[in-house]
Order: C-alpha cells, then structure tokens, then sequence
C-alpha cells in the first residue's frame, strides 16, 4: 500500500520538497533529526483523517472489535510491515502497546491486543504475541486531552518491562503495535521501557498516524 513519504522513525508526513531526493530507508523529519527517538522505525499505514478516524472511533470505543481482522490486512499491506514481522523468530516479540488497568476495565478491551493478535494471525509470524511481557504502571490522562509537552511529562515512568521476563528481551527484536500515533509520547515511553530492559531492536506498527500540529 503505497502512501505519503513519511519520517522512518517516527511516520510523521513528510513535506514533498523535504522527502524529495530522501526517498530510501533514511529519511527523517526535522524533529527526528534533533532528537531520534528510541524506535528503530515507524510504519504507519493511514492517515488520522476521515474515514479512517470515524472506523477507528469505532473500533476503539463502540465495541466493534471485528475491525481488527480488517486493520490488520490493511497494516499487511504496507510497505515494511509484513518485512519486519517475517523478520521476526521464536524469540523475539509481537507487543501492544498496554492500557491501564483502569482504561482496561471501562473499555472492556485493549484495541491494541486485538490488532497485534490479529497482525500475528494473518502474518503467521513465529514470534510471540504478549499482553503483559510490557506493563502499563500509571492510569494516566487521555494523550488526546493533553498538549505535546503535557503528553511527554503524562506517560513518564508508565510503561515498564515485567522484571521476572527481562532476560527474555536481551537481544532480541520487538515489533510494539498501537492503534494511532499522535505525538508519539506514549510509544517513546514504551520503547524506552522495552531498550532499557535489553531489546536490541523495536519497530513500531501502527494503524493511523496524525498530521503534523
């Protein structure tokens, strides 16, 4: 599924006079360029926009979980994602990306959980899909409600490695699976998480990715 070029760490759109000549695996935007984050790379397969924010909407609050299988083929389809899960062995990681505990309990289901099961299904990846090798510590604030610093300093120290599972990440690939990227806050904290405890490699795959604020 050929789309806009896009950062290859964090999927942000790329402006066409910026992408242009910088169409290979290295492209970055400028926030990148100052700081990289502690992803590998970031796939993103649409745009946060209509009609894929009212499906997604959808999905993730009106109990729909069937989308999944569907988000799913549509993540299959873009470019790298089936690449970075065949890459993937018997030891290594297919992780979403947690919900509190809380968040959990009032939405009835991780959207997440449902998408990375589904993306292990269809791709018959080897490796493995786990709901609580990463966990969620702090019930924070919707990212949505918060500006770009506030969203930072929201999910600082959420996310951390189950400390009885870490020797199974030393060395070894993730691929971390959530439903939108906005600022990106919450998978940065979550890859951190993940590099600290010895994960030698983390792609994040995610559905929707918002346009530059």
């Amino acid at each position: 599924m050929a789309g806009e070029p896009r950062c290859s760490s964090c999927a942000l759109p790329l402006p066409a006079d910026l992408s242009m000549g910088l169409r290979g695996a290295g492209r970055h935007c400028a926030g990148c360029m100052r700081q990289r984050p502690p992803l590998d790379g970031t796939l993103a397969a649409v745009p946060y926009a209509y009609p894929w924010s009212a499906l997604i909407t959808r999905y993730k609050f009106g109990e729909q979980h069937g989308w999944a299988g569907f988000f799913a083929s549509l993540l299959l389809k873009t470019p790298g994602v089936a690449q970075a899960l065949n890459e993937l062995d018997a030891q290594d990681w297919l992780i979403p990306l947690p919900l509190s505990a809380e968040r959990l309990q009032t939405r009835g289901f991780n959207q997440a959980w449902e998408l990375a099961s589904a993306l292990a299904r269809q791709s018959q990846t080897r490796a493995q899909a786990d709901t609580r090798l990463l966990l969620r510590l702090k019930h924070t604030r919707p990212q949505s409600q918060l500006k770009r610093e506030a969203r930072l300093a929201n999910v600082k120290g959420a996310f951390q490695v189950d400390p009885l599972r870490m020797p199974k990440l030393q060395g070894r690939r993730v691929v971390l699976v959530d439903d939108v990227m906005t600022s990106g806050a919450s998978l940065f904290a979550a890859a951190q998480a993940l590099r600290d405890a010895g994960a030698a490699h983390i792609t994040a795959v995610v559905l929707a990715r918002t346009a530059p604020a």
